[in-house]
């Protein structure tokens, strides 16, 4: 969702590099408030090629021009929302052999446009039905990829970093406090209707991106 918001705001590698920030930010504080829950085995089997994918997508990234990343970012907001929603891909059993093509696509995914989640999820949850384990080694997983490219964007363009310090501040405070309010409701928290409500405005927004990215390259 953070995204969108930025793109408000920002030109789509600035907005990319400055969620990442956010996101790493994120994940840091729940890896630590969730620590005990981690499965280091589903982070063993993941590994390198998570860490090979974040890296490809972020190299990647930082070569492609400004249009055609905005038409990436829209095709991933319109195609990962809807696996990720979809019970009938987050249901599949994939074989253990399979984690490392789903750690280097969710890696890879994650360093090019950002979007990580609802590939790791699709090889991930039905390894960790428990929902703190999960949380936890999502968390760690997702810290990795953000470990791996924000280096890597500061290292092409830092100017994000200076483009709207306050806002970017903003942002992170918001998703600490969000990662200490999550650990709360967590437990608890038993209706997806908020996060299909999320999904549908992600969707409309990509379809947005996507016709606006078609029209500068046309």
């Amino acid at each position: 969702m953070t995204t969108p918001l930025f793109l408000i705001w920002f030109e789509p590698h600035h907005a990319i590099a400055g969620v990442a920030i956010v996101h790493g930010a994120h994940n840091a504080m729940k890896s630590r408030m969730l620590k005990h829950h981690i499965d280091r085995e589903a982070l063993r089997r993941f590994g390198w090629a998570l860490l090979v994918g974040a890296l490809a997508g972020a190299l990647l990234q930082t070569v492609i021009p400004s249009d055609p990343l905005l038409l990436l970012v829209g095709l991933a907001l319109i195609v990962l929302p809807v696996l990720k929603v979809s019970e009938s891909w987050t249901s599949l059993r994939l074989p253990e052999a399979e984690d490392r093509l789903g750690g280097f696509g969710s890696g890879f995914l994650g360093g090019l446009t950002g979007h990580q989640g609802a590939l790791r999820a699709m090889f991930l949850r039905q390894r960790l039905p428990d929902k703190s384990a999960y949380a936890a080694t999502a968390a760690v997983l997702a810290l990795v990829v953000d470990a791996t490219r924000i280096p890597i964007y500061l290292w092409n363009d830092a100017s994000v970093l200076t483009a709207d310090t306050l806002l970017l501040l903003g942002f992170v405070i918001a998703a600490l406090l969000g990662a200490q309010i999550g650990r709360i409701w967590l437990e608890h928290w038993k209706s997806d209707d908020i996060q299909k409500g999320i999904m549908i405005g992600l969707v409309f927004s990509g379809f947005l991106y996507v016709r606006e990215a078609l029209q500068a390259l046309s």
